[in-house]
């Protein structure tokens, strides 16, 4: 049985999260408190699977509360509620909180981040790995892109595009505006999952915000034994996939998901090589050593993979539900099943072509490709125009200045 904390002073309100979730009382032990120091106390006494906090609270308010949780139990998901309407509330609560959700939350809303943690959770059920992520405050970013970003917002002739573009030659950076703009604290009424969007739509002035807390940037960094090398092909790596979505014919909102999945679908790497780098490192050796492939280490070291670990981050932080599954399932496609070329299928052909390019340069006709490789795209209906795919693509990284 999952348990939830609801915290608030209003009891008012907690009486009325309690009416409103009273059919879930089978599946869910949840119980209602008014102060953060009691929280605490009840943290202490037996875990919770989730805490849910008022932004606002005499003494201690959401903000304290939920970050004192992250430290004592980084296994716990975090969820703020607020009514307030401060400028800077995002990029102060999104270190500590997974979701934001406003006031006056309404059931649907409260039930679907309610069940969307618990169903992640459920997902990487390696408890020890989601105290890891529990206790990523934020990931780590480039600092020559932060710096670039600075002075671009400094500079009054840039334009939405130009920040938009800084924005997308980093993958925590890019995962942090997503993670704003997605957090439910703006009122959208549909998630906003295309980045330019999102920088639109948050304004330079809110992303200006978040540029200050240059912290929330680079709170991580990665184990100086690990080469800087492997980093930066990570990032390239993440660059060309998004490249190469763009090769493809896709409706606007596959193409808008699927080129957020080709930005972000390494972020679980990041997080292995900020906060498990003993193991991280294991991984490069049996790599190294055996010839495998890394997910193969991963999961034969980890028992899951960046992929997994990467969409359980951003899943909790309200990312989209296409790009979540396209990232988890980058690897494997054939394990969700699909009615239509979506997301994942978009992601898993821009991926697979760009590594294919990447390391065999001269195969224009796919005949290196793996067995699994050969069957994934041959159940997508793909394989015979895989040589077409491969010529675009090419053409659209010669472009770039990727492939010379």
């Amino acid at each position: 049985m999952k348990r939830i904390l609801f915290v608030d002073d209003e009891t008012s309100f907690l009486d009325g999260v309690r009416r409103m979730l009273l059919s879930e009382r089978e599946r869910w032990q949840m119980k209602f408190l008014t102060s953060g120091e009691d929280a605490l106390s009840a943290c202490a006494e037996q875990p919770f699977d989730v805490v849910v906090s008022d932004l606002r609270m005499p003494g201690m308010d959401g903000i304290e509360l939920l970050g004192k949780i992250r430290e004592l139990y980084p296994e716990t998901a975090r969820i703020l509620i607020s009514g307030n309407s401060e400028f800077t509330l995002p990029s102060r609560a999104v270190s500590v909180a997974y979701r934001i959700l406003v006031k006056p939350c309404h059931e649907p809303e409260l039930r679907q981040a309610l069940e969307r943690v618990f169903s992640l959770q459920d997902v990487l059920g390696d408890a020890s790995l989601r105290e890891i992520i529990g206790t990523l405050g934020e990931l780590p970013s480039l600092s020559a892109t932060y710096t670039a970003l600075t002075d671009a917002l400094n500079d009054p002739e840039s334009s939405m595009r130009t920040i938009t573009q800084i924005i997308q030659k980093d993958a925590a950076m890019c995962a942090k505006i997503l993670q704003v703009v997605n957090s439910g604290f703006f009122g959208l009424a549909l998630q906003s999952i295309g980045l330019e969007h999102a920088v639109s739509y948050l304004g330079l002035d809110t992303i200006r915000t978040l540029a200050l807390h240059s912290e929330t940037f680079r709170v991580f960094v990665p184990d100086k034994r690990i080469p800087g090398q492997f980093l930066r092909e990570m990032q390239q790596e993440a660059q060309n996939a998004a490249i190469v979505v763009s090769s493809l014919a896709l409706q606007r909102k596959v193409r808008e998901a699927a080129l957020v999945a080709a930005l972000l679908h390494e972020i679980g790497t990041l997080v292995l090589a900020s906060s498990m780098p003993q193991k991280f490192l294991a991984v490069l050796e049996m790599m190294k050593t055996t010839g495998c492939s890394r997910v193969h280490a991963e999961e034969t070291i980890l028992g899951t993979t960046h992929a997994e670990i990467g969409a359980y981050l951003l899943g909790l932080w309200g990312i989209n539900n296409a790009v979540i599954e396209a990232i988890a399932y980058h690897h494997h496609p054939m394990r969700v099943k699909h009615i239509e070329w979506d997301c994942t299928y978009a992601f898993y052909l821009a991926n697979l072509l760009a590594h294919h390019i990447k390391d065999h340069p001269e195969d224009v006709k796919g005949e290196e490709l793996s067995e699994e490789e050969r069957d994934s795209l041959k159940s997508m209906g793909m394989l015979p125009e895989f040589a077409s795919y491969r010529s675009h693509a090419a053409e659209m990284l010669k472009e770039q200045g990727v492939l010379v």
